[in-house]
């Protein structure tokens, strides 16, 4: 093997010539590909769950001990079945929305294939009362594999701003 300057790298090897493993191998990078798609598939279909206000498929997008929580405190739920309902209550509060994810970044556990954890950066346009709003939203996630699909185990979010689109400073486009 060579490095980027053409010089020759020995492989370690143990004290009986096996050799040790460097890196992933080609097998495992490939997986972790696949299951980035896969997480990333997730995170969209939550957007448009949400954006849709299907109270049905939100028990597909998580765990049965999943937990999802605000940094303001206003959200907080332990196990399935209670984010289900925190979210039917959600619901009922703001009129119309369009969620939307940008930057991602995803970081798998080395030590339990089954688990990553994310941040996610989003924005969202909704109505609430009548007026239009915009809020840039972070969301910090652990990802699990349950039942043979990635799964939010947990599901953080805070607002780094939540505006009113007529409050915003004049000469700004939509």
């Amino acid at each position: 093997t060579q490095d980027c300057a053409g010089r020759v790298i020995r492989r370690p090897s143990n004290r009986r010539g096996v050799r040790m493993k460097l890196g992933p191998t080609l097998e495992e990078r490939v997986r972790h590909l696949e299951d980035r798609v896969a997480i990333g598939e997730l995170i969209a279909r939550y957007c448009l769950v949400m954006d849709n206000r299907d109270v049905d498929a939100i028990e597909s997008l998580f765990t049965p001990d999943a937990r999802v929580w605000s940094a303001d405190g206003v959200m907080d739920a332990q196990g399935r079945q209670a984010v289900v309902e925190m979210f039917m209550g959600r619901f009922t509060v703001p009129g119309p929305s369009n969620l939307f994810t940008h930057d991602r970044i995803v970081e798998f556990d080395h030590m339990d294939p089954d688990r990553a954890t994310g941040l996610v950066l989003a924005h969202v346009g909704m109505q609430r009362n009548g007026q239009q709003i915009l809020a840039a939203i972070r969301y910090q996630d652990v990802y699990q594999r349950c039942e043979g699909r990635w799964r939010f185990r947990e599901r953080g979010l805070s607002f780094a701003s939540n505006v009113p689109t007529s409050q915003r400073p004049s000469g700004e486009s939509t």
